[in-house]
């Protein structure tokens, strides 16, 4: 089995804040989805969030503050899945609930050195 990251994309700058109930519904639904790659034994690593600051440090020592608030789409977070090919991996991210928000998944094979 090969390791593939699968990153959730989203305008999360345009999104609204969910009521404590809406939030709780959401959070059940990514759960229940994470839970039934788990329970085909192909959940390597279940992830994280990301929050929406950070810095981008590029050479001759630059850093800017980031991630790139000028662009739509933001990476909110991920997870590693195991799949025996990049569509079984593209299989498994059907079906993210990031889809019910507008986003988008990006599934990559990981690479071992």
């Amino acid at each position: 089995m090969k390791e593939f990251l699968l990153l959730f994309r989203n305008d999360f700058k345009s999104m609204t804040v969910p009521s404590p109930e809406q939030m709780q519904a959401v959070t059940k639904r990514w759960m229940d989805w994470k839970g039934s790659i788990a329970a085909q034994n192909k959940l390597a690593d279940g992830g994280n969030r990301l929050e929406n600051t950070g810095k981008v440090l590029k050479g001759n020592n630059i850093i800017t503050d980031g991630p790139y608030t000028e662009i739509k789409e933001s990476i909110g977070g991920y997870i590693v899945v195991k799949a025996a090919s990049l569509d079984e991996a593209a299989e498994l991210a059907k079906d993210c609930p990031i889809f019910e928000a507008g986003g988008n998944v990006e599934v990559r094979e990981i690479s071992t050195l």
